[in-house]
Formats: C-alpha cells, sequence, structure tokens
C-alpha cells in the first residue's frame, strides 16, 4: 500500500485497487498539468461574474458529481461511521473549502499568474510544518537549503526590496494562506485518516460533498443569487469543478497507482509555469522580471525539500 501525498490527493490507494492504465502515463500527467495550471485562469474569469463564494460552491458542486458519477460506475459506497465523517469534515475544511475560498477572494485583487506561483509554494509550507509535526521527516541539510532558497523566491516574486510595489497585499497573503492550508490539511488526513480501509476515490467523494456542504452553508451569509447568469464566467466555474476538481482528481489517482506519489507529485512543478502562460498570453496580464525568476528560485526550492536522505 502506498499512501498519497501530493497537494490534493490525500488517501491510502491499495494496490488491488489500482486501475489499469488507458492511455500513457505521459500524456496523463500532461493532461493533469494543464488541467491544473489553466485553474487559476478559469477563476479569474468566474470571479468576473459571480462572487468569491459562489465561484468556490460551483466549483465544488461541479467537483463532487463528477466523482460521485465516477463513484456509480464503479458501485462504490461512501464511507460510513459518524467519527470518520467528523474527521473528513475537517479535512474537506483544510484541503477545499479554504484554500479554494482563499485563491478565488485573492484573484479579486491579484493576477492569477501570481496566484499560480503562490501555490507552488505548498511545498516549501510543508516540508516545514513537517518538520514540527511529523516525527519521521527529519531535516537534512539538502531540504533546509530548499527550505531557504524557496522562500528567498518568495521574496523575489514579491519584490520586497521594492517595498512591494504593485501588488495588492491583502490578495497575495490570502493566496499564500491558501497555499499553506494544504499541508496543514495533508498532515490533518495524515495524522487521522490514514489505513482507514476505504477506496481513494469514496474518500474523496465524501471529502468533496462535505466541502460542498460547507460552502452552501457559508455562502448565503456573505452574498446573495447572482442577479444574473453570465454565461462565459459560469462556463469558467463549470470547467473549473469539473474538469480542475472532478476529473483532475480520477487522473491523478490513476497517476499514484502506476508511477508512484513521487512522480505524480512532479506535476507541482508545472502548474505555476502554466498559469503564468495562460496569464499572459490569454489574459493579457502584465509580467515583471521579478516574477518568472522568482517562481525559478521557488519551484528550485520547493524541489529540493522533496530529496529524502538516501536509507542504509
Amino acid at each position: 500500500m502506498s499512501t498519497v501525498s501530493t497537494p490534493r490527493t490525500q488517501f491510502p490507494v491499495p494496490a488491488a485497487a489500482r486501475p489499469r492504465a488507458r492511455l500513457d502515463w505521459r500524456l496523463r500527467f500532461g493532461a493533469l498539468s494543464l488541467i491544473w495550471g489553466f485553474s487559476f485562469l478559469l477563476i479569474k474569469v468566474g470571479t468576473e461574474g459571480y462572487a468569491p463564494f459562489q465561484v468556490t460552491l460551483g466549483r465544488l458542486a461541479f467537483g463532487t458529481a463528477v466523482l460521485v458519477a465516477a463513484m456509480a460506475v464503479k458501485r462504490e459506497r461512501l464511507p460510513r461511521g459518524a467519527r470518520l465523517w467528523g474527521r473528513m469534515a475537517v479535512a474537506a475544511f483544510l484541503l477545499n473549502a479554504v484554500p479554494f475560498s482563499l485563491f478565488a477572494y485573492s484573484e479579486l485583487t491579484i493576477p492569477s499568474t501570481l496566484a499560480g506561483i503562490c501555490n507552488a509554494t505548498s511545498p516549501l509550507w510543508g516540508m516545514a510544518l513537517s518538520l514540527v509535526a511529523l516525527s519521521e521527516d527529519r531535516p537534512t541539510r539538502v531540504r533546509v537549503a530548499g527550505l531557504g532558497l524557496g522562500f528567498l523566491g518568495v521574496l523575489t516574486v514579491l519584490g520586497v526590496w521594492q517595498g512591494f510595489h504593485g501588488l495588492d497585499a491583502t490578495g497575495t497573503a490570502m493566496a499564500l494562506l491558501a497555499s499553506l492550508s494544504y499541508p496543514v490539511g495533508w498532515i490533518y488526513v495524515r495524522r487521522t485518516l490514514a489505513g482507514t480501509g476505504n477506496s481513494h476515490l469514496s474518500m474523496t467523494g465524501g471529502q468533496l460533498l462535505l466541502a460542498t456542504v460547507q460552502l452552501a452553508l457559508v455562502t448565503p451569509l456573505f452574498t446573495g443569487v447572482p442577479e444574473r447568469f453570465a454565461p462565459v464566467p459560469l462556463l469558467a466555474v463549470a470547467a473549473l469543478g469539473a474538469l480542475g476538481t472532478g476529473l483532475a482528481v480520477l487522473i491523478q489517482y490513476g497517476l499514484v497507482a502506476e508511477v508512484g506519489p513521487t512522480t505524480a507529485q512532479m506535476v507541482t512543478y508545472f502548474i505555476p509555469v502554466i498559469a503564468t502562460a495562460a496569464g499572459v498570453a490569454i489574459l493579457g496580464e502584465s509580467l515583471r522580471w521579478t516574477t518568472p525568476v522568482g517562481a525559478v528560485i521557488v519551484l528550485a526550492g520547493a524541489a529540493l525539500t522533496q530529496v529524502r536522505p538516501k536509507s542504509t
């Protein structure tokens, strides 16, 4: 049994449940990179017609529908047990409701390119937190150096020596907090939901369902029903949910089962590149030299934090 530790997938994948590959894994890896890379563009387009909580609720609803359909095809049931569902609710809050909402709010004031780069800091936050929260993760010189290099890259992206000129501090902070929420959720899942005996699909389906309920309860408190349903933003939200949240999880599930979590999590390093290219080419977002240079430093640092010491 291998444990999935990639950014949006957290549950055990039993060997017996591993599906046969229908498409070369490299093609699926590329598709997953594109889907998640374009997610930040879709968020930006969605917020042009709907409030951030509405975008997040729609994203979760469409994503849940895809996973529920997949469960029906595979004849899988949702997990059982009140205690398990309580823990899944916390995971849904940390891994879906909070980061999805924060990214949506952040893109009201920052470009999608910056949001995509902020997302790439998740491995850095994860490494820093795991050193404190997970006793099996031992610091090494390479990983500590990667952590320092990564945060130097963040400062470069922000242009700290220029006093953050031209950047919205609140929006940037929200995007960074969203990235921090992922590793907090991973650590929680690793401590409380590993080894439940349920399939990855049923656990993730239940988690997204709970996150959808959470947003359905919160959204009416902050915004009303849209006066009009703008078609293009609505299509963006539908694609964000069905592709970027539902289908992407299914693709990543197959990748982890076939090539393992280490290779599958490499998709993290392609996301900011695609997000930046999409934001500049399609949305016409401006790009300062500090953004790509800082992004490269962030990705290099994140890669170093994933280097494990050789077993003796």
